[in-house]
């Protein structure tokens, strides 16, 4: 359905680092700098950018918005977590762990904040 999502950032380098570190324990190749300063990440069909805001102004979270990054087992997104939090990251909601979804599904999630404050996830359907 996504074709690609974007954050903005306050620290290009910080947020490299972050999402190296984070993307990298879900199998995700390492991010480059493109011409106009923002990190690309390609992977799975999929493109996720992070920039300074166009506007000059601080980048700032959505509040009530979160990105979900697919794991491919628990244990990747307990590595995706740990990753995140020794990199700038801040562990939000619940520990990570087995929740009950919607329609009978049972889900494997991993909350975190990257340093610029956006809410992430790490998703893993177990059925």
């Amino acid at each position: 359905m996504f074709s690609h999502v974007v954050l903005g950032a306050n620290d290009i380098a910080e947020s490299k680092a972050f999402y190296d570190a984070t993307l990298g324990a879900l199998g995700g190749p390492e991010g480059r700098i493109d011409e106009r300063g923002r990190i690309v990440y390609e992977y799975g069909g999929g493109r996720f950018l992070v920039t300074l805001p166009i506007d000059g102004e601080p980048a700032t979270h959505a509040n009530g918005g979160t990105i979900g990054f697919v794991a491919p087992s628990p244990e990747a997104a307990d590595a995706w977590h740990a990753a995140g939090i020794a990199n700038g990251g801040t562990a939000i909601q619940n520990p990570p762990g087995i929740r009950n979804a919607t329609e009978g599904r049972v889900v494997y999630l991993a909350y975190l904040r990257d340093p610029a404050g956006n809410k992430l996830c790490a998703f893993h359907r177990i059925s």
